[in-house]
């Protein structure tokens, strides 16, 4: 078994609400992809060391769609 990130695996989805206007924030992926230009092509063992959250933790950027609100949420990494 291995631990993935069930969000950039598109196994679900998760809702989170503006807390300015209470619209569906939109996940906008892995914090980790926005370090620089190379990071979305990272191999996943490498790019999990670099966010600063724990390994079985993943760090995602959600943005509101209405005000622009950005807000980082941690995803806990499952076993599959």
């Amino acid at each position: 078994m291995k631990e993935i990130c069930p969000l950039c695996n598109g196994l679900y989805e998760i809702d989170f609400q503006c807390t300015n206007c209470d619209t569906k924030m939109i996940d906008n992926g892995p914090i980790v992809n926005y370090l620089d230009n190379y990071s979305p092509y990272l191999v996943d063992e490498i790019s999990k060391k670099t966010d600063g959250a724990p390994k079985d933790k993943c760090v995602h950027l959600f943005q509101c769609p209405f005000c622009n609100e950005n807000k980082s949420f941690i995803i806990e990494r499952k076993n599959f």
